[in-house]
């Protein structure tokens, strides 16, 4: 592409602008796709854990966080779980299904990106180019856009907007696409971090430095979620697929529970152990259960004064109040690790200002906003790069 006129420009060369232009190409329109960055598809490669959660089995509009929640169902029910798995099984990229539902690569994340820069690459209509600053976008009498870059001067017809969120800016997040919508007219809604670990400074900081590494399954709640998935302890504080799912639903200030024994009726359990080994001590009983050092700390948490007292000498209003917090024990994070390790952004552009059909502004005709600098948020699990690709894909036919 040697012209500096091309019928579609997408800033952002992440998983939905690679998904939009290799789509878009396929309807015949030359696609320009910038990115600033060195190099493409830096979150796709160090997505979950380098093996890529690309999808869900189970994919509702239930899973998405937005102000709008029916934003998502056009998009979602024109392109499915089920035409990305094919597209993976057409390339016959191995994978596995894990917990939830979740896919993820069986060979790594380089193959979802080499895939899309493969099916980007099936026309000679996309061309990429990296490095690449935006300094000025102005909208055409005619329609169009021009566009002033370190790397030339561009205009296009429409112009897609898949720069992604504030999440791990070391990898490229940035609040471009916010800008770039509030200079088109657009609302924003506040973002902050999402899918993200908790962070403490009062003394439950000090029982999960110590629990550091460990792990188990828990059930998180608040007012608003619950999320029955593993716990991870942290230097910092508490992580983990509960937490992160959780803090999509956690505000600075609250509070939540954790039930640690989430399949288990102890209050039941402990009143038969009482009857049955009335000799024997409360954290032996729990050791089966899970690390003797997490009992340990639970312990010194919750029945201090009981820790050297045999189960039968213990009270059955005792027992019910140490089962009571071991499944709802109350603590309040001193906040998150922020963006720079958060996997999403929550919030973003107010979906009620833009098409849910085709992506496209109500304000702004030719400009389209894709993946995650929407107002829409997965949970933890696939559900974002399947919003990734849905939302590029809707975009695509239209662009």
């Amino acid at each position: 592409m040697s012209n500096s006129h091309v019928d579609v420009i997408v800033l952002g060369a992440g998983a939905s602008g690679l998904m939009l232009a290799a789509h878009a190409a396929k309807r015949g329109r030359s696609v320009l796709i910038l990115e600033k960055a060195n190099k493409i598809g830096k979150k796709i490669l160090m997505s979950g854990g380098g093996k890529c959660n690309f999808t869900n089995l189970y994919v509702e509009p239930e899973n998405y966080i937005s102000h709008n929640p029916h934003f998502v169902i056009s998009a979602l029910s024109r392109y499915s779980n089920w035409d990305f798995i094919g597209l993976v099984c057409d390339y016959k990229i191995a994978y596995e299904e894990r917990k939830h539902g979740q896919l993820f690569t069986l060979n790594g994340a380089k193959e979802i990106l080499e895939m899309l820069v493969s099916e980007c690459n099936k026309t000679k209509n996309v061309d990429m180019q990296t490095h690449c600053e935006v300094s000025q976008i102005t909208p055409l009498e005619k329609g169009g856009f021009s566009l002033n870059t370190n790397q030339g001067h561009y205009t296009c017809d429409s112009l897609v907007i898949a720069t992604g969120g504030l999440s791990i800016p070391t990898l490229g997040g940035s609040g471009f696409g916010y800008e770039l919508a509030q200079k088109f007219g657009h609302q924003v809604f506040p973002t902050r971090a999402g899918l993200v670990p908790f962070t403490f400074s009062d003394h439950i900081k000090e029982v999960t430095t110590r629990l550091s590494g460990n792990a188990l399954d828990v059930t998180l709640s608040n007012s608003k979620n619950s999320f029955t998935e593993a716990l991870l302890f942290t230097h910092r504080g508490l992580s983990g697929p509960s937490s992160l799912q959780l803090s999509n639903y956690w505000n600075s200030g609250e509070s939540f529970k954790i039930d640690f024994f989430p399949s288990q009726d102890l209050a039941t359990y402990l009143k038969d152990k009482k009857k049955a080994q009335p000799k024997v001590l409360l954290r032996t009983l729990l050791n089966e259960f899970t690390a003797k050092s997490i009992i340990q700390e639970l312990q010194q948490l919750i029945w201090p004064e009981q820790s050297e007292t045999a189960i039968g000498n213990i009270s059955d209003a005792q027992l019910d109040h140490i089962a009571e917090q071991l499944h709802g024990f109350a603590v309040k994070p001193s906040g998150t690790e922020g963006y720079r390790t958060a996997e999403v952004t929550l919030g973003g552009i107010d979906t009620t200002e833009v098409s849910s059909k085709t992506m496209e502004s109500k304000k702004q005709k030719g400009l389209f906003f894709v993946g995650e600098v929407l107002d829409v948020t997965g949970h933890l699990g696939g559900y974002n790069f399947q919003w990734a690709w849905s939302s590029a894909y809707a975009a695509a036919q239209y662009v």
